[in-house]
Formats: C-alpha cells, sequence, structure tokens
C-alpha cells in the first residue's frame, strides 16, 4: 500500500495489525505459526544516492553509467522519471542520451553506494539487530518480536521510511509479510516509495495467484520457458502442479520451486550472513592496456588498499592472496599463494600478489584488468606482532588511515602512486 493512503485504510490496516505478536502466536486459517517480516528495498539505489547529494535533482532524469574512458559504458541504473523515458540498466550510454538529452548523468561512485547503505542499515538497527543484508540496496527486518515496543508492523514501516528519508534523503518501499518470500515479494508490489503488507497465506494467494509465473521470486526467463513447456503460465498453475513431476523434472529444486509458488518459507532472518564471507576481492578493467611491472604494481596496490580495508571492516583476517590479470590477447593468469600469517595489512596482500605477478606474468604483455583478492578469511581474534614492531606499526598506521575515510571519504587520503598517470583514480601529476 503506497503512503498516499487515506485516514480511513490506514485505521483499517492499523487495527488489523494491533496487538502482541511473539512465536507463539498462530494463524487460525492456516496453522503456521504467525511470522512477520519485513523487506526494505532501496527505490533506485545508485540514482538516488546522487540525488540524496544534491536534492535539486530529486524527481529528475538521472541515469549512473560506467566509465566510459574505462570501457564501461553502459547505464548501471536510472531514476524512476529516465526509466519512464525507457532508459534500461546495460543499455549503452548513447542510447540513453538519445532518450534523455537532458538527463543528469553520473559515472559511478562506489564509496558512495557503501557510505549511504551502511548508514541506511545503521537506522535500522536502531528498531532491532535482527536484520540481514540482502543486497547493498536491500535487507530483511525481523519484525515479529518489535510490535510490542515500536507499534503496529504498519507503524514500524512508516516510522522506518520517514527516518531514512529525513536522514539519509532516499525513499525505499517496503514489504511485510508472514516470511521472507512474501516480504520481498510485497515490496516489488509497489515502487517507488510503496508499502505492502500481505498479513497471510491466504492473501497472498488472493494477490498472487493471477500473476506469471515470471514473478515468482526465483524464476528466471529459463525457468520460465521450461514452465511454459508443462502449461505453467502463472503463480498459481505452479502452486497447484503436481509437485512429484516438478520434483522428477528438477530435484530438489522442482519441490523449492513448490513451496515458493505456494509462499511457504521457514528461512530464517540471519544477521550473521555477513559473517560467512570466505574472500574479499576487487578488480578493475583498466581505461588502457598498460605494460610493465612498475605500472602494474601501482594497479595491484590501489586494489589492495581497498581489500584491506574491506577486510578490516569485516574484522577478518586472510591467508592466501589470488591475482588475476587478462589483456586482450587471451592472457589470463589467477593464481593464489598462501602468506606464512593471516593478515589484513596491504602490505602483507601487496608483496605476495606482486610475487605472483613476477613469477606468472610476461612483462612484455599489456594488462586489460586486475583483480586482488584475500582468501581463506577466519574472524580476526587475536594480532601477533613481530619482535621489532614493524607490523604493529603498520596495524596503526592502517587504523589512522581507516578513522580519515570514516570521517571524511574513502579519497581523504591515498598513497602517493594514485597521483601518477597509472593510477585507478585517473589523477596525473600536476
Amino acid at each position: 500500500m503506497n503512503l498516499s493512503i487515506n485516514d480511513t485504510i490506514y485505521n483499517l490496516l492499523h487495527k488489523n495489525f494491533k496487538g502482541s505478536y511473539n512465536k507463539t502466536n498462530i494463524c487460525s486459517g492456516c496453522g503456521y505459526m504467525l511470522r512477520l517480516v519485513g523487506l526494505v528495498d532501496i527505490n533506485s539505489f545508485f540514482a538516488s544516492c546522487h540525488q540524496a547529494e544534491q536534492p535539486e535533482l530529486e524527481g529528475r532524469e538521472v541515469i549512473v553509467t560506467g566509465n566510459p574512458e574505462r570501457r564501461a559504458g553502459i547505464v548501471l541504473a536510472a531514476s524512476y522519471p529516465a526509466k519512464g523515458k525507457g532508459v534500461k540498466t546495460g543499455m549503452p550510454i548513447w542510447e540513453a542520451k538519445m532518450l534523455c538529452p537532458d538527463a543528469h548523468f553520473f559515472v559511478s561512485d562506489y564509496p558512495l553506494y557503501v557510505d549511504c547503505s551502511a548508514r541506511i542499515l545503521k537506522i535500522a538497527r536502531d528498531f532491532t539487530d535482527q536484520i540481514e543484508p540482502f543486497s547493498i540496496d536491500e535487507f530483511f527486518i525481523e519484525i515479529t518480536n518489535i510490535v510490542n515496543l515500536w507499534g503496529s508492523p504498519l507503524d514500524i514501516a512508516i516510522k522506518l521510511k520517514e527516518r531514512i528519508r529525513s536522514e539519509v534523503g532516499i525513499f525505499c518501499s517496503i514489504g511485510i509479510g508472514p516470511n521472507k518470500l512474501i516480504a520481498k515479494m510485497a515490496a516489488d508490489l509497489q515502487k517507488p516509495n510503496g508499502l505492502t503488507i500481505i498479513k497471510d497465506l491466504r492473501e497472498y494467494c488472493r494477490t498472487f495467484y493471477d500473476k506469471p509465473v515470471r514473478e515468482l521470486f526465483g524464476i528466471g526467463p529459463r525457468y520460465e520457458r521450461h514452465l511454459k513447456y508443462l502449461n505453467i503460465h502463472t503463480i498459481g498453475d505452479l502452486a497447484n502442479y503436481p509437485v512429484e513431476v516438478l520434483k522428477k523434472r528438477w530435484g530438489k529444486n522442482g519441490e523449492l520451486l513448490w513451496y515458493c509458488a505456494r509462499g511457504i518459507d521457514s528461512s530464517p532472518v540471519l544477521p550473521s550472513t555477513l559473517d560467512t564471507s570466505k574472500s574479499i576481492g576487487q578488480q578493475r578493467t583498466l581505461p588502457r592496456d598498460i605494460k610493465g611491472f612498475s605500472k602494474i604494481k601501482v594497479i595491484i596496490l590501489e586494489l589492495t588498499e581497498m581489500v584491506a580495508r574491506r577486510v578490516r571492516k569485516g574484522n577478518y583476517v586472510g591467508r592466501t592472496v589470488y591475482l588475476t590479470l587478462r589483456d586482450t590477447q587471451l592472457n589470463f593468469l589467477s593464481h593464489s599463494m598462501s602468506m606464512k600469517d593471516y593478515s589484513d595489512l596491504p602490505g602483507d596482500i601487496y608483496n605476495t600478489a606482486c610475487r605472483l605477478l613476477g613469477l606468472h606474468w610476461n612483462e612484455a604483455w599489456p594488462v586489460r584488468l586486475v583483480g586482488v583478492t584475500l582468501g581463506n578469511l577466519v574472524k580476526k581474534k587475536h594480532e601477533q606482532f613481530d619482535l621489532f614492531g614493524e607490523k604493529e606499526q603498520q596495524a596503526n598506521i592502517a587504523k589512522a588511515c581507516d578513522a580519515i575515510r570514516d570521517r571524511f571519504g574513502e579519497k581523504a587520503i591515498l598513497r602517493g602512486v594514485s597521483l601518477t598517470e597509472e593510477s585507478l583514480y585517473g589523477w596525473k601529476p600536476q
């Protein structure tokens, strides 16, 4: 339901969702445990972040693109006014300019998006710690146990939307349902700035059974094509199809599709989802081919700084370094090497990546893509410093740099090589 609802509808929803909600509540209609889960979807996230930085662009055509100078000249995101004129993700920039000649174009700014996402999650955690990030612009929130603290689910959703809007400057759509699956599908019903509540499985059936099967979460074009061969065209068709036939055709996945079509999902909201990361990496396609170890090492060092910062923010340390290199002649490198000790320091990762470069790459080969990844991650429990304190000094420098970037932005402090022509930031010495 949109926020532009009248008082009668608001009061009706408010009445339906008042009362105590806990794990002992049972739905009298279907016998399932009554549970409330929300899915918060930040509308046109990349474009919205730029509009939040420049509020005068609200309601305007805003298009976020890759950097054409770095061979990434496509649309990555667009505001709803731009989408209304036919702009789509993946479209070449030149085509988007033809459709929206007056649009405001921005090159993607990943640090900005990470910062906005982190601020929104921080707001959500003021309501509950039961938050599960689903992507950079979506997260699940367990509502079941907080309705007695914050009011009805409708009240909670409106308060959350208002705080995100006022504190970050971004609109979002929220779906609420008895499980994560239904919450996700409910959030997709009203965009932008929507609010939809599906109370139970009966309402789910009434809402979704007549919709095309492609609108079921998890169904892509390939599944849709195969389902049509079985004369399954709607979500209701799939829900009422013999499950044994689906299991015979797709095994456990067939049974899972059948349960999803019926709105059945018992998966919990897991705040620890991000704690299970096994590797963290960064890679970039370069604006031009570069040749020579000295130039390649500049890119490796900058990527290493990014990787190490993300590793520290997740409170990880890792041991295995992966280096990926590609050029236009199909020369390809993807090798790994384990360090002696676990680390989150850029110097350790960089030195290992450079050893891989020297061992496996021909210096005469030009490079178009560079990637650095730190794997075998574990949670950081203690620090092992060396006798003369060099690692302690590096760790203190890294912490100081993190503090500066947290306060002033990712580009507030950089290495000197970032002022050279080879830098990923595209800067040249004055």
